[in-house]
């Protein structure tokens, strides 16, 4: 089964191989945002430009993993033949 490079992007941002249920998803998702959620950040260092390095840092990996979950969510609930975008796998 060839999957289209978003969806095998997403899966190696959260650290995902097929098949994928909904729950591992959901599971895999919660466990990323608690690592990644910038606010995290505030204790780890007294230096205000390391602070904001790591909470940017934060910031961009919590995007990701937004948007990897979205994608994924989708792709899921989607019939196999018509994933998202109206892209066909073959």
């Amino acid at each position: 089964m060839d999957m289209n490079q978003p969806v095998s992007d997403a899966l190696k941002t959260l650290g995902l191989d097929l098949p994928v249920s909904q729950e591992q998803l959901d599971i895999k998702y919660k466990e990323l945002l608690h690592t990644w959620h910038p606010p995290r950040y505030a204790n780890l260092t007294n230096n205000p430009k390391k602070y904001m390095q790591a909470y940017k840092e934060a910031e961009e990996m919590t995007a990701k993993i937004e948007s990897a979950y979205a994608l994924l969510a989708s792709w899921i609930a989607s019939p196999p033949k018509n994933p998202p975008g109206g892209e066909i796998i073959v």
